[in-house]
């Protein structure tokens, strides 16, 4: 069975675990975290990186760096999943769900100034696949009302809009370094400022200065704000270093496999079988993930059984917000909902993995030429 994900792993993630542990400082914050503090700034231009235990945390940051109050709204597209949304309703914000563009399965950017409110304090915006948003269009309306943007780009390392790296667009940028992601410490994540505000040091260290006195200017530490424990062990960052390391290796390999499955499927997307990732002028992807989508739910999950049984795990991907008990309770959606539901229902996710093989990877796209080849009821 060809897996549908393999956590990354490039071979030196044992030393620098090691090394950690050997340096006595196993609580975060050490020199792997550092490091990867480095990297993140230098690769991406942000003000400000900090390392968090998820993505899911980095985004409730964003969230309390947000400055939200009951009641307040935030937009956001339904297809993502629910760390998106809980942020902000955990901050006492009320999701307001937008519909998606079927092309790339991004929130429609021509929907969200309607759907602004005198309640309306953030735009959120989620990166599908790796494959950005609009962000000049949305950009402009949050200026011209006032308004914070969140980029949820927990699929975006490495990935650009008009050269500008995924998560330093807008105010706030979240990462995800889970084990499905790119680049993996396991459990993890990052938040990315545009403006460097120190009130996100506090927030991470349980709403104390505590950074401010480990870098000796103030002579103890004290509670000051609101927080938690965001900051991740050291180990986590150690293991995560040795990926970010090769950077650029495991993101060629990723696209290399991407590359491989779009030139195997053409045949049948040409044909009107099925339908292919768009990737607008603009933007540049990571290879984070291959979709496919079907033409219903029916046909999909049909795909997904004749897959599994030539030996490919295939996965289908979020169940939209606004249907769920949560987003019902919570949010709720404004206009009509197009594509968010039929779009998701036709999606199907083919295996993707740093370390995935060429030969993997035409076995999994001709097992689907032949379910078209042999007829979508076998």
């Amino acid at each position: 069975m060809i897996p549908f994900n393999v956590p990354p792993y490039c071979g030196r993630e044992d030393a620098y675990v090691l090394e950690a542990i050997h340096s006595h400082k196993i609580c975060g914050d050490g020199a792997f975290t550092k490091k990867c503090h480095a990297w993140l700034e230098e690769h991406t231009g942000a003000a400000k990186a900090l390392l968090t235990t998820s993505g899911t945390h980095a985004l409730d940051m964003a969230a309390l760096l947000c400055r939200l109050e009951p009641g307040d709204e935030v937009i956001l597209p339904s297809y993502t999943f629910s760390s998106t949304a809980n942020a902000f309703v955990l901050a006492g914000a009320v999701p307001v769900f937008v519909d998606i563009r079927p092309d790339t399965m991004n929130i429609d950017e021509t929907l969200i100034e309607e759907a602004v409110t005198d309640r309306t304090k953030v735009i959120c915006v989620m990166h599908y696949a790796g494959v950005a948003c609009e962000m000049d269009t949305i950009l402009d309306i949050a200026r011209r009302h006032g308004l914070l943007v969140v980029e949820d780009a927990a699929q975006g390392v490495m990935s650009t809009y008009k050269g500008r790296p995924l998560g330093t667009i807008g105010d706030y940028g979240c990462y995800s370094f889970h084990e499905t992601k790119n680049y993996s410490m396991g459990e993890g994540g990052a938040i990315l400022l545009r403006v460097d505000d120190p009130r996100a040091e506090v927030i991470r260290e349980k709403g104390t200065d505590r950074a401010r006195f480990l870098r000796g200017q103030v002579d103890k530490y004290t509670w000051e704000d609101l927080g938690s424990s965001y900051l991740p062990s050291e180990l986590n960052a150690a293991y995560l270093y040795g990926q970010l390391e090769i950077a650029d290796e495991i993101n060629a390999a990723r696209l290399h496999a991407w590359e491989l499955y779009r030139e195997m499927l053409a045949p049948l997307a040409e044909a009107g079988c099925i339908e292919l990732p768009t990737v607008p002028e603009g933007c540049v992807h990571n290879g984070h993930m291959f979709y496919l989508k079907a033409k219903d739910i029916t046909e999909r999950t049909k795909l997904i059984a004749h897959l599994r049984a030539h030996g490919v795990q295939s996965v289908f991907h979020y169940v939209p917000l606004h249907s769920a008990a949560a987003g019902r309770r919570f949010g709720r959606f404004h206009g009509e909902d197009r594509y968010t539901t039929r779009e998701s229902e036709r999606l199907l996710r083919l295996p993707m993995y740093y370390g995935l093989t060429d030969s993997d990877t035409a076995k999994a796209a001709e097992a689907v030429i032949g379910f078209y080849q042999g007829g979508p009821a076998t």
